[in-house]
């Protein structure tokens, strides 16, 4: 056993041993009493939020910027996962450093629920190009994809505490309704902009889902997990294909050190064309509450408005090369 298993064990043990039993081995009757949700990622505690609203008390344990691929649970952290009676995370290795907690977790029967592992999204899953049999983690990017998440959360929570089933469902039919109008709203946005023009370029391949749903060809300088690092053949590379097919603009992300693309652009200067940051997306995580996307509704709506409006702002200068 690693030093880390060693004290995550030590931590889960020691809380455990003091709560009371959870959910799945006793049938705790959440009547009297709100459930205590412990999130992973922003955009989890979101969608839980918004789903058990009324019912549910979440903390999340990844605040803005933070990103998931490479975060580290504390054993503060470790502590509140204990504590909570249920742990809700995305799943499909996004927090692939926190594996071995989940593990333990389960292992001392503390309830965890991975959204994007629900078997109503395995048909739509992006298989990793790099790691056979692993599959893209970022659902949420297909507003569609989201919705189903939403109703799996529902339908966990509905089993978990049935006197308040119907709060579940009222919540979520209601979440339901603005996602189908933000997809449109996508849907939109997006047949606003030239096909030609339709080529994403981020930090990492976060967007892959987004690019299937609503037309976009995506390329991201780093791989759908940000624990693995672009090297200087893969900057070139990347330079070579915005250069050569003069894409306008290229953009980073909240959660990812913008150094990767900056190098790009140099690299794509170098060979006689010059490129715009079209802005900051935000891949991984929302914004803080003061930004413009602080919640997922906003955050979708402002991804697509800061692309679209980088793309169309070059169109003279792409149409005219």
């Amino acid at each position: 056993m690693t030093r880390l298993s060693l004290i995550l064990a030590c931590v889960v043990l020691l809380v455990s041993g003091c709560r009371q039993p959870n959910p799945e081995d006793s049938k705790v009757d959440f009547s009297s009493r709100a459930i205590r949700v412990v999130a992973t990622t922003n955009i989890v505690a979101d969608l839980v939020s918004r789903v058990g609203e009324g019912r549910l008390e979440v903390h999340s344990l990844m605040g803005p910027g933070v990103d998931p691929h490479l975060f580290k649970a504390s054993a503060g952290d470790v502590t509140r996962m204990a504590e909570a009676d249920v742990v809700v995370y995305n799943g499909l290795h996004l927090e692939g450093k926190m594996t071995e907690v989940f593990e333990q977790m389960r292992g001392r029967g503390i309830p965890t629920l991975a959204v994007a592992e629900d078997t109503a999204l395995q048909s739509s899953l992006r298989e990793s190009e790099l790691f056979q049999g692993n599959f893209d983690p970022h659902v949420w990017f297909d507003v569609t994809l989201w919705m189903r998440v939403a109703r799996a959360t529902e339908r966990y929570f509905a089993t978990l505490d049935p006197v308040h089933a119907d709060t579940y469902a009222a919540n979520t039919a209601a979440y339901v309704v603005e996602l189908e109008a933000a997809h449109r709203y996508v849907l939109e946005q997006a047949e606003s902009v030239p096909e030609a023009l339709r080529v994403l370029v981020t930090s990492h391949d976060a967007f892959g889902y987004f690019g299937l749903a609503y037309g976009f060809e995506v390329r991201g300088l780093q791989g759908i997990s940000t624990a693995t690092e672009a090297g200087t053949a893969d900057v070139q590379d990347v330079a070579a294909m915005v250069a050569s097919r003069r894409i306008p603009a290229m953009f980073i992300e909240s959660s990812v050190s913008p150094r990767g693309i900056e190098a790009v652009r140099e690299a794509v200067r170098a060979r006689g064309f010059e490129v715009a940051i079209g802005g900051t997306l935000y891949g991984d995580a929302l914004g803080g509450p003061a930004s413009d996307a602080a919640t997922y509704l906003s955050m979708v709506r402002h991804n697509v408005d800061t692309i679209v409006d980088a793309l169309l702002e070059t169109r003279g200068d792409a149409a005219g090369d």
